[in-house]
C-alpha cells in the first residue's frame, strides 16, 4: 500500500471513530509502529490531525471548533433533530461529550423545561444557553484532547446521580459486542452514566455501527433507543432493531 493511500486510510478510521491508536492501525495496515508515528507526524504537521500519546484524534475535538473539521456534521444533525424527540419536560437528562451532542444541545427547544448533567463544559454552555434549562457540570479531570471530564470523581458524583434519561456518543456499535471503545478511562466513565440512567439512548452515524473497538462499555441489548441518520427501516439497521428500538 502506497503512504498516500495509508495516510487516507488513518485519516478515514480518525473521521469515523474520533481517536485511532498507533498499535491497532500497526495490525490493520500490516506495517510497523515506526512507520505509523512517521504517518501520524506528517499528517499532524500539515493540519489533519491532532497528535496524541499513542495514536491521533481528529480534528473535531480541537477547541474553538471550526465547522470544516467537523466530520458528518450534517448527519450529526439529524441524528440530534431525532434525539430531541426523547427529551419532554420534567425529565432528568445525563449527555455525555462530542460534536454530536453539541448539535443536540444547540437544539434543545427553549420552551422545554428539565435538568441536564453532562461531562462536557462545552455541551454545558450550550444548554446553559436555554433559560428554561437547569445545568449541572460533572467536575473531575479535564482531558485537553477531548474536552470532557474523566476520573473518580466524576465516578463518585454519577453514582449519586439517577436520571430518566442518558444520551451518548458512541465510538463503536456492533450486533455482537454493543459498544466498545479504545480508552480505557472514557469506558469505564461511560459505564457509571449508563448505571445512572433508566434508559440510553446512543447516537451513531452510520459509519460507526458494525465495528468493534477492544474494550467494552455495554451490550446491545442495554440499549433503549440506537439514534441514527438513516430511515430506522433501512436493511442494514435490521438485526439492531431486533434488541433496540431504532430511531
Amino acid at each position: 500500500m502506497l503512504k498516500e493511500e495509508r495516510q487516507a486510510y488513518i485519516i478515514h478510521q480518525i473521521n469515523i471513530h474520533n481517536k485511532v491508536l498507533s498499535s491497532d492501525l500497526s495490525v490493520q495496515l500490516n506495517v510497523s509502529e515506526d512507520t505509523i508515528r512517521r504517518d501520524l507526524n506528517e499528517l499532524a504537521e500539515s493540519g489533519k490531525v491532532l497528535k496524541v500519546y499513542g495514536g491521533a484524534l481528529s480534528k473535531s475535538f480541537q477547541y474553538p471548533f471550526q465547522e470544516g473539521n467537523v466530520y458528518a456534521k450534517e448527519a450529526k444533525k439529524e441524528i440530534a433533530s431525532k434525539a430531541i424527540s426523547l427529551i419532554q419536560s420534567g425529565m432528568n437528562i445525563l449527555v455525555g461529550g462530542g460534536t454530536s451532542m453539541i448539535e443536540l444541545a444547540r437544539l434543545v427547544p427553549k420552551d422545554i423545561q428539565c435538568t441536564f448533567f453532562t461531562i462536557s463544559p462545552l455541551v454545558a454552555l450550550e444548554l446553559a444557553e436555554k433559560e428554561n434549562l437547569e445545568v449541572f457540570l460533572l467536575g473531575g479531570k479535564l482531558s485537553r484532547n477531548t474536552n470532557v471530564v474523566s476520573g473518580s470523581q466524576v465516578i463518585n458524583e454519577l453514582s449519586d446521580i439517577k436520571v430518566d434519561l442518558c444520551l451518548l456518543g458512541t465510538n463503536s456499535l456492533s450486533v455482537e459486542e454493543g459498544i466498545t471503545d479504545s480508552d480505557w478511562e472514557v469506558v469505564q466513565i461511560k459505564k457509571a452514566m449508563i448505571k445512572s440512567s433508566q434508559k440510553l439512548g446512543v447516537l451513531s452515524i452510520v459509519e460507526k455501527l458494525n465495528s468493534n473497538q477492544k474494550l467494552r462499555v455495554c451490550q446491545l441489548k442495554d440499549i433503549t433507543y440506537l439514534i441514527t441518520d438513516l430511515n430506522p427501516k433501512h436493511p442494514s439497521l435490521e438485526e439492531f432493531s431486533k434488541q433496540v428500538t431504532v430511531i
